[in-house]
């Protein structure tokens, strides 16, 4: 009987005979940051560092969707890991708002919000605001062609992984040459958290329609406005989020009441 709901819950992970690769995650993204507590001592991430990515990884690509039931034995079984790397990478997800757990029962995808996506948009924005001045004197005209061709790259995306990656690379080439590390640390959580709203703005804004805001703010922001940059960007970005915004109070309000 458990094995049945367990198929139920997590029924799109991939089945058991194809395996899921924990490394790769790893090793095909350099720009990854691994805690120093889940780091090995050979600089390699631990298992539940890679479990965290992998999980993210199935939000992404809707495998897993919000309110969608995370049950630990099962993942150990398809990840091919014992119980206990599960259940840290699952409290370590509670802890960045993307799944919560309660006692007795099994995990959960955080639903979406609407005051959670505000909430996150306004963090990103204001955080976003205190990085561009003092990261603009040490961004090399290289880092600012990276930059172009990553803001390019996400207005084509067709997948909520790539495009998750690529804006994360494209904001690192930013908040790596601001002089503030708690912020850009503080900006991967937001990030982190934001995962489960990959998707809808995907589907929202597919390749033909996608908004160009990292475009815009780059072009300005090379030439030293960096003032003009941003509210080019937050113009954008806020109707952006509105809609998105719009798009979750409709989902809200089709949602069964008990």
């Amino acid at each position: 009987m458990g094995s049945t709901s367990a198929q139920r819950t997590t029924g799109r992970l991939p089945p058991r005979d194809q395996g899921i690769r924990l490394l790769p995650i790893f090793s095909q993204n350099a720009s990854v940051a691994i805690p120093h507590a889940w780091k090995r001592s050979t600089g390699e991430p631990k298992v539940p560092f890679l479990l965290v990515r992998r999980i993210r990884e199935t939000i992404l690509d809707e495998r897993f969707l919000p309110g969608d039931r995370l049950v630990e034995v099962d993942l150990a079984e398809k990840f091919k890991v014992s119980r206990s790397p599960v259940r840290e990478a699952l409290l370590a997800l509670e802890k960045e708002g993307t799944v919560v757990m309660s006692p007795y029962k099994d995990a959960m995808v955080m639903p979406l919000s609407v005051a959670e996506a505000r909430d996150i948009a306004e963090l990103r924005l204001a955080l976003i605001s205190l990085a561009l001045k003092p990261a603009h004197r040490h961004l090399s005209p290289a880092d600012f062609d990276d930059a172009y061709d990553l803001a390019k790259r996400l207005t084509r995306t067709k997948n909520a992984k790539d495009h998750f990656e690529t804006n994360r690379r494209f904001w690192d080439i930013i908040f790596s040459k601001a002089p503030r590390p708690i912020l850009r640390e503080v900006f991967r959580q937001l990030e982190d958290r934001g995962t489960r709203y990959e998707p809808v703005l995907l589907k929202l804004f597919p390749p033909e329609t996608r908004p160009r805001q990292r475009e815009v703010l780059i072009e300005l922001y090379r030439k030293g406005k960096a003032d003009e940059a941003f509210r080019a960007f937050k113009k954008i970005y806020s109707e952006l989020v509105h809609e998105i915004i719009d798009h979750l109070h409709g989902h809200e309000a089709d949602e069964p009441t008990h």
